[in-house]
């Protein structure tokens, strides 16, 4: 599909209400809680689609640009999969990480002895544990300037990756790793899952290093499924997500399908993390939205 294509494609998703066009009992948890969290001073934005008709089950400020964390990642991993379709690179070319890549948190290389390893390896590390010294490497060999004009293509006005992963931000680094709009990152994983974004191959790379996320923390903590082993369909649930994590923000995208139904949706949350009790107040309230998530598709 072209991408202007896409653009109207996006710019024609129905628009949600406050409390979504389904006004059925099988979202009233899930707006509850967010009606608890946001009068807590919680910042929320959420939506969720139906993956066959594109209905608006439920939105909630999904317009508002918020701090997604991690969840910006998902770009780099796009224009990775676009450029080895294109034949741009090998999935097979070793990149070294440097000292300039150095980052901690989350990931697993930073703890491993071996000194690089193939382009297509770091994508999945990405995919699988949200790797930031991968991204690191990545972001250095597929160049930021690529990962944005891939963005804009795929007409993401509200949507992008800004920077680079650093343990500490100053005054002249981007003030946050990605943002989104929970509108726009529905799309995007609703047309990652039809296959839509730059084509399908494209598509189906993207979404099999997704399949490997490990992080079941969130939303999809109402799921049931194995954080470790959940790229086959159980109980006739099959989920592909990426989480974002950072001090105050809590985001979560995904596509879950069921025996009944599949949906895409984006759950963002902004707060002071300063007390504990909020965090779990923010994590409760995510899995609320799962348990009714769950509830649909189910």
């Amino acid at each position: 599909m072209a991408a202007t294509g896409r653009r109207s494609r996006h710019t024609a998703l129905p628009r949600g209400r406050h409390r979504g066009e389904d006004t059925s009992q099988s979202f009233a948890r899930g707006f509850a809680a967010l009606g608890e969290l946001a009068l807590a001073g919680v910042q929320v934005s959420a939506r969720a689609v139906d993956l066959a008709s594109d209905r608006v089950l439920f939105s909630v400020d999904d317009h508002v640009v918020m701090p997604t964390a991690s969840i910006g990642k998902v770009l780099l991993l796009v224009e990775v999969a676009a450029q080895l379709q294109a034949r741009h690179t090998s999935g097979l070319t070793l990149l070294d990480r440097e000292a300039r890549d150095a980052v901690g948190d989350a990931g697993v290389w930073q703890h491993l002895a071996v000194p690089s390893l193939p382009l297509a390896d770091l994508a999945a590390l990405i995919g699988s544990t949200s790797d930031n010294l991968a991204t690191n490497v990545l972001l250095r060999r597929i160049g930021l300037e690529a990962v944005s004009a891939r963005t804009e293509q795929l007409g993401l006005t509200r949507t992008a990756l800004l920077d680079l992963v650093r343990d500490r931000r100053g005054p002249d680094d981007a003030p946050q790793l990605s943002v989104g709009s929970a509108k726009e990152l529905v799309w995007l994983f609703a047309s990652l899952a039809r296959g839509e974004i730059v084509d399908q191959p494209t598509s189906q790379r993207v979404v099999q290093w997704l399949s490997l996320n490990t992080d079941l923390s969130l939303v999809a903590g109402a799921f049931g499924l194995d954080p470790l082993a959940h790229r086959g369909a159980d109980h006739g649930l099959l989920l592909v997500n990426k989480t974002g994590t950072d001090n105050g923000v809590r985001s979560e995208v995904g596509v879950l399908r069921g025996p009944r139904a599949g949906v895409a949706y984006a759950v963002s949350m902004y707060f002071d993390d300063s007390a504990l009790p909020v965090r779990l107040g923010v994590i409760e309230g995510m899995r609320t939205i799962g348990l009714d998530l769950l509830e649909y598709v189910h």
